[in-house]
């Protein structure tokens, strides 16, 4: 094969341009390099709880959670968090719009299944703590744990729009913030099946309910900065049983939480002996 002095000159010229691009990519790698190592271990950009919330309008955050939850079968860890974050990165772009949203479906059915927190209260507290620290929340997730534990859920009806079951729903309290007794109550007080359709409109309009107390709650933080307080008591039971075994120096101080006592330690016979011959 013959390679002429042209051949020659044109290869030099290509490798050099192609060793100039390299060179790019080498410092620009480098600086990217020199940006990550300035932000040390466990820092964030921005710092920590460093975005600005924004007021949202409860209504539409109870229409978008209700169809979040809907969306892929994603949830309602997915749809209570997209209805605040999502609609604030639909209105206001960066950062908010570059959460990546659909880690939120670990939350369904109480994580993956466990029935343990309802997954649309942890997608509204998650929201919560991208702005504020933790105790400026805590008050904030008293609030809206408290109206969920003792307030008629679903109140929110999709109308003409509802994706798993038209039609007005069974409205009970669930006294409880778990998944698991959330869902268990409801079903049992109104004979439908836990794997049912209408079981999961239940959830997505509640996902719909929570969303939209969240977004006034988040509201009133907004206006009220540090002197927002819950406008919920803490449960009677909490305080009684409290007494007892959340009290320093007693005993008995071995409980931990500040959730309804009543449904996991009713005091029935069933509860103290863990269902032993239970039909």
């Amino acid at each position: 094969m013959n390679i002429g002095r042209r051949d020659i000159i044109c290869g030099l010229g290509g490798l050099a341009v192609g060793g100039a691009v390299l060179g790019l990519g080498g410092a620009e790698a480098k600086a990217a390099g020199q940006t990550q190592q300035a932000v040390g271990r466990f820092d964030q950009v921005g710092g920590a709880f460093g975005w600005t919330p924004h007021k949202l309008d409860p209504k539409e955050c109870a229409k978008v959670a209700y169809e979040g939850y809907w969306h892929k079968g994603f949830g309602c860890g997915f749809g209570s968090f997209y209805a605040i974050v999502g609609l604030m990165g639909e209105k206001y772009g960066a950062p908010y719009n570059q959460f990546p949203f659909a880690m939120l479906e670990a939350n369904k059915g109480g994580i993956s299944d466990w029935g343990t927190i309802c997954g649309a209260l942890y997608g509204a507290a998650s929201s919560f703590s991208l702005f504020w620290s933790r105790k400026e929340v805590r008050p904030m997730v008293n609030e809206l744990f408290r109206w969920y534990e003792v307030t008629k859920l679903p109140v929110y009806n999709p109308g003409d729009a509802a994706q798993g079951f038209k039609g007005e729903q069974p409205m009970s309290a669930s006294d409880s913030v778990l998944c698991h007794i959330s869902v268990s109550k409801w079903c049992y007080e109104n004979k439908i099946e836990a794997d049912s359709k209408q079981r999961s409109e239940r959830c997505g309009r509640l996902t719909a309910d929570t969303a939209s107390k969240a977004a006034e709650i988040i509201n009133a933080k907004i206006e009220q900065g540090k002197d927002f307080k819950s406008a919920f008591p803490m449960q009677k039971s909490v305080t009684y049983c409290g007494e007892c075994h959340m009290t320093k120096g007693n005993d008995a101080n071995w409980a931990k939480g500040v959730m309804d006592c009543t449904p996991c330690h009713s005091g029935t016979s069933a509860t103290q002996n863990k269902f032993v011959n239970h039909p």
